[in-house]
């Protein structure tokens, strides 16, 4: 939580108010970055329907992060007691000639900005368009190659809109769990610490090893069934299972805590099956593109 006012040099030293003002409202956006030196972990980037930090995708003296919501909210002349996305005006913030381009390319077919813009995050999670354009990512922001095949482009905003649910955490995928807390304690976030099943532990721990890896919070806690995969995850430049602990080094968890790093978990392996998903898909892609030069 924070305390966003929009004023410069405040609570915020650059609020960058002109952005996140959109964000206070019903909205969503994606987090991206221009660069950096290392483009497979840059290339991931991330949604959110709340404000960011310039550092939410990679350390901020490395990267800074860029948001882009979908929609740009204008306020009414009456201000109402209760100010909701119903009372606003608001507009699509994609360039309207990519409206026009896509649509003459999808004749009778007209699309809407969701559509566009999940179609956009799948593309993003493709792990063959991270690697083809790797170069390319490390200096400059991400281009999107679309597709003239209007089924395509449906199934991957499909997959896009599915994933982004997850990464907004509110996929009711993310109910079906396979983690668990294991042994009562006090809770204390102390030392983070992966330990694969058959590494020589200490016998108190060779005892609670089950499959898999397990993540210890302390001594003798810990979430049990993580797949390594799944443990050296990263989006941005931050490994996702680590960052989240180790930012709650010293706090005792709360129940709602435990659920929700479990949820974690079940999110990153979808997320993992997803891009795989996608890559069945994204070579179709490359073979017949919109050409936006003409």
């Amino acid at each position: 939580y924070t305390y966003f006012t929009g004023r410069s040099c405040g609570f915020h030293c650059m609020p960058r108010n002109k952005v996140m003002s959109q964000m206070l409202k019903k909205n969503i956006g994606i987090i991206f970055q221009r660069g950096t030196s290392s483009a497979h972990t840059m290339n991931l980037p991330f949604i959110t329907s709340q404000i960011i930090d310039q550092g939410s995708l990679y350390p901020a003296n490395r990267a800074l992060s860029y948001l882009a919501p979908l929609y740009i909210h204008y306020p009414t002349k009456i201000k109402l007691l209760f100010d909701n996305i119903n009372n606003q005006k608001f507009e699509s913030n994609m360039n309207p000639e990519i409206f026009k381009i896509l649509n003459d390319s999808f004749i009778n077919k007209t699309l809407t900005p969701e559509q566009i813009f999940y179609y956009i995050y799948a593309v993003l999670y493709s792990n063959i368009y991270r690697e083809k354009y790797a170069e390319f990512l490390k200096i400059d922001f991400p281009r999107i190659p679309f597709t003239k095949n209007y089924d395509l482009f449906i199934k991957l905003g499909k997959l896009g809109k599915e994933l982004a649910d997850i990464h907004l955490m509110k996929s009711p995928q993310l109910n079906k769990t396979f983690s668990r807390f294991e042994v009562s304690g006090d809770n204390v976030v102390k030392k983070v610490e992966y330990v694969p099943v058959g590494a020589g532990l200490a016998p108190a721990r060779k005892k609670n090893s089950k499959t898999n890896g397990n993540v210890f919070i302390n001594k003798t806690q810990y979430f049990s069934n993580i797949d390594k995969n799944i443990w050296e995850y990263q989006i941005g430049g931050y490994q996702v299972m680590h960052k989240w602990l180790k930012d709650r080094k010293g706090r005792t968890l709360t129940l709602e805590d435990i659920q929700h790093y479990i949820k974690i978990t079940k999110a990153l392996q979808l997320t993992i099956e997803y891009q795989k998903k996608i890559d069945k898909l994204y070579p179709k892609v490359e073979k017949n593109l919109v050409d936006f030069d003409k």
